[in-house]
């Protein structure tokens, strides 16, 4: 770029990044974020996500989730080196981090999983590491046992979406005490939370009840783009976002995510939508009717389940399905 500073006039509101997400009918929308979003998120992290200019940062996410983008320019944030991955590859991450000696890295729970099951990690010197921050989707009480046995008492739970540039909530490593396992944390001190019940008029959801999941705070998004509908069906007039998930509050501040309000399934931290699993399986000339819905796993966090009709004297059969899904 020129030397000399172009005088190009920025301002707080200024979008200046436009990230893709999606709702339950899987048509993508264009969430847009601002300078005010990102200072207020970059900013803010650097004590919770124990990052400072002697960080070796590693960014392996996907840099089209905000678990990858964000978490990169966190650690740009504050002058950190940023080692990244191309390819989420178990054994290139635990290379990494002996290598380059990494402090704080982000991952989601599939993961996790997956370098703990690598072969030879209990080789690795990890004793680098700082924090682990993990989320996007469930993470099973096994995973995080055998994490924190073989890591350390690094973890650090987040909770949030695109809409909320990012993580809103955090359980600190200290915090990973076993009646705390299942919640996603407190609200970092710069944002609101509140539980609407969803059964009634507009109204603030008792301690422990279970409601939807509103948030308020400078990292909330300036709306959809070209979607006025969506934008104004997500945020109010007076700053709140509606999440769409269902969740409570305990007297402690602590929220718990207690089922999303939504169908989308979360498998290994990315998006599947029921409906284009269902559309593609229906084209199969001996399937009737099916049905895709999300299920517990141990590996994934959610698993994809198809409970299928099939055509009076079909001959598919589980593998054949898989294979014609796959293919689509």
């Amino acid at each position: 770029h020129p030397a000399v500073d172009p005088g190009v006039v920025t301002g707080p509101d200024d979008l200046v990044l436009l990230m893709y997400t999606s709702g339950t009918t899987g048509l993508p929308k264009g969430v847009m974020l601002s300078n005010t979003n990102y200072v207020c998120k970059t900013g803010g992290v650097a004590g919770p996500w124990k990052f400072d200019a002697d960080a070796v940062s590693l960014a392996v996410m996907p840099l089209f989730h905000m678990a990858g983008s964000g978490w990169a320019f966190a650690g740009l944030w504050q002058g950190a080196c940023t080692v990244v991955l191309r390819d989420v590859d178990p054994t290139a991450v635990l290379d990494a981090i002996a290598r380059h000696g990494i402090t704080n890295m982000l991952l989601v729970p599939a993961v996790i999983q997956f370098l703990l099951d690598t072969p030879g990690i209990e080789d690795i010197d990890v004793s680098s590491l700082r924090v682990v921050v993990y989320g996007a989707s469930p993470i099973s009480d096994d995973v995080l046992v055998r994490g924190m046995k073989r890591f350390g008492g690094v973890f650090a739970q987040v909770y949030g979406m695109t809409e909320t540039t990012g993580s809103i909530t955090q359980l600190d490593g200290e915090e990973h005490v076993p009646q705390l396992l299942r919640s996603c944390g407190r609200p970092y001190p710069w944002v609101q939370i509140r539980i609407v019940e969803t059964d009634s008029a507009v109204g603030e959801a008792a301690p422990g009840t279970v409601g939807e999941v509103w948030t308020r705070s400078d990292q909330n998004m300036l709306g959809y783009w070209d979607n006025p509908e969506a934008t104004a069906a997500t945020l109010t007039p007076d700053g709140w976002l509606k999440t769409g998930d269902a969740g409570y509050v305990d007297a402690d501040g602590y929220l718990y995510l207690h089922d999303r309000l939504k169908d989308m399934i979360v498998s290994g931290g990315e998006n599947v939508y029921p409906a284009e699993v269902e559309n593609a399986l229906m084209t199969h000339p001996e399937v009737v009717d099916v049905a895709v819905i999300g299920v517990p796993d141990q590996r994934w966090g959610e698993a994809v389940k198809a409970v299928v009709v099939a055509a009076r004297g079909a001959r598919i059969d589980e593998a054949g399905l898989i294979a014609f899904a796959r293919d689509r």
